[in-house]
Order: structure tokens, then sequence, then C-alpha cells
């Protein structure tokens, strides 16, 4: 990892990605679900581009001589649950508090990269989508997804994308942040597809939380993780204070015990919104503070995962 994109990051005390995500999911691995298969299966599953680091024992050569291009053919098992992180990339997830280990967007990225690579050694596929975000290091463009594949290679994939991408973009003001996201992934999920979102939800445009619960059905299943900063949760502050919202161009004034109250009771009924939709239908709502132990949400998305 650069210094550039730890400073980008604020990765805190949570150090380098690749080797704490390991290390999370080293220290936990006891798998998403059973033994899960990939290769001779019991379905054709149709083609797709070969990605470095696949098994060569099904590269279809026929498609070389057609279409001048490596392609892989891909076979279900009843077994195989492929993995979709929806990463939450919009400025909020930038915040980091100072009793919190990082920001936010750090926090959910080593979450997301611990459950990848306990989901590939699994033998199951992980894709990587954002919702938001900008690259890093000044880098001209958005975020950019990392469509599902397995294999060793796929973990350095998914880690170097979420090192790559900045906390950015605001959707209070562009509302089509979740329907670009989402499109994709209600046209292309199969069945038995698992969605892991990690977001502070905070926002998200009208309608965000029954467009993900969408995605439930089929066999598929859909976990959200609420990140959020002790700030956030407890609401401390002492004083008058001056908010300015990371997105939007809202600015509020208030004393900090006064509004305290309020503040908790519009939270919880946030919350509450959230769950109601995704656990009718269906999915699990987890809540994630960025200054405890990530290991305690990978533990909790394994376990509603069981």
């Amino acid at each position: 990892m650069t210094t550039s994109i730890r400073r980008a990051l604020d990765w805190g005390s949570l150090g380098p990605l690749r080797l704490r995500a390991r290390s999370l999911a080293d220290g936990i691995f006891a798998g998403m679900h059973r033994s899960a298969q990939r290769g001779g299966g019991v379905e054709f599953g149709g083609f797709r581009e070969y990605t470095p680091g696949d098994d060569l024992r099904w590269l279809d050569r026929r498609s070389l001589l057609r279409h001048d291009r490596f392609m892989v053919r891909q076979f279900e098992t009843e077994t195989e649950r492929p993995l979709r992180l929806v990463v939450d990339a919009t400025a909020s997830m930038g915040y980091r508090g100072t009793k919190a280990l990082g920001a936010k967007f750090a926090w959910a990225a080593l979450v997301a990269a611990a459950l990848a690579r306990i989901a590939l050694a699994n033998g199951d596929p992980v894709g990587l989508t954002f919702l938001g975000g900008a690259a890093g290091g000044g880098a001209a463009g958005g975020a950019v997804s990392l469509r599902a594949a397995g294999g060793r290679e796929q973990f350095e994939r998914v880690v170097a994308t979420l090192e790559a991408v900045e906390a950015g973009g605001d959707a209070v003001v562009d509302a089509g942040v979740v329907d670009r996201a989402l499109d994709g992934l209600v046209r292309t999920a199969r069945r038995g597809t698992v969605f892991v979102m990690l977001s502070d939800l905070l926002d998200l445009p009208e309608g965000t939380e029954r467009r993900l619960a969408a995605l439930l059905g089929r066999g598929r299943e859909v976990v959200v993780v609420q990140v959020l900063d002790p700030d956030e949760v407890e609401f401390t502050f002492d004083g008058a204070v001056r908010f300015r919202a990371m997105e939007g161009q809202f600015v509020v004034e208030s004393d900090g015990p006064a509004t305290r109250a309020v503040y908790l009771e519009a939270l919880a009924a946030h919350r509450a919104g959230w769950n109601d939709v995704v656990t009718g239908r269906g999915g699990r709502l987890l809540t994630g503070r960025t200054d405890e132990d990530p290991i305690g949400a990978v533990r909790g998305v394994i376990e509603a995962l069981r």
C-alpha cells in the first residue's frame, strides 16, 4: 500500500489492507457455508472471459478461433454461492471521529476484503461494486467495479481495487448513484448469490432500501451492515456546534446536548425503516462501529448467512 493511498483513505491503525484482511479471515475462518465446488458440476453455467488465475482445464479453445479471445466454461453446483460486495464510497463514508480506528470507508473496505478472502477460499466467485467513490491519487474518473470471479488472483484484485478508491461523490445531488450500482446487479445476479452491502445508510436516495431488498428471491440473500462512527452513534458533542453535511449543502448550528435526544430518535427511526424493509423481505441488517474491531462485523455477516 502506498503512502498516498494510506493517507487518502485514512487507514489509521487498521494497518495495510492485505495483511489485516488476511489476518481477520484466517482468525475466524470457518467458511461461509458448506464446502462449495466449482468445476465439473451439475449444470453448465455458460461462458465468461478468461481471467489470470482461472483453472486452465475449462478454457474453451473454440472461442479463441471464433472471437479472438479466451473464454472459460462455467459450471454451477448446488452449493455455490457467489458473493457480491457493495461498498458505499460516497463522501459521508470519509468521516472519522477521534474515537474511531479509521474512516468509515477504510473500516468497511477491510471488512469487505476479509469476506472476499473467506469466500474465495471456499471456491466461490466474488465481485465488488461501489456506491459513488472516486479514483485515488488524483486520477480522473470514479470508482470502477470488479466483476465476479474466482481464483487465487481475485483477492489481490479486490484489495487493489479497494485501495485505489477514495470516499467521494454526493448521493444527495446525484440520485442516480444507487441506480448505477444496483441495476447491473439485478441483471446479472444468479440464483444463490449473496449480497453484502457496507454503508452508513446516510444521505442515500429515498427508496434505496427497497431497491436493495428487491435483490432477494430465487435463493439470493442480502446482508446490510450499517457502518457508523462513534460520533454518529452517541452524539456526544457539547456546547454550541456547527454541523456541515459531507453530502448536500446543509449547514446546521445547534446546541449539542439540546439536540442529542432529537438526533438519536431520528437515527433510530431511520434504522427502523431500513430494518422493516430489509428484514421484512428476508434479509438481515447489522451494525458496525468504527471504534470496534472489524472482526466482529465479519463474524456477524458469516453468522447471518448460515
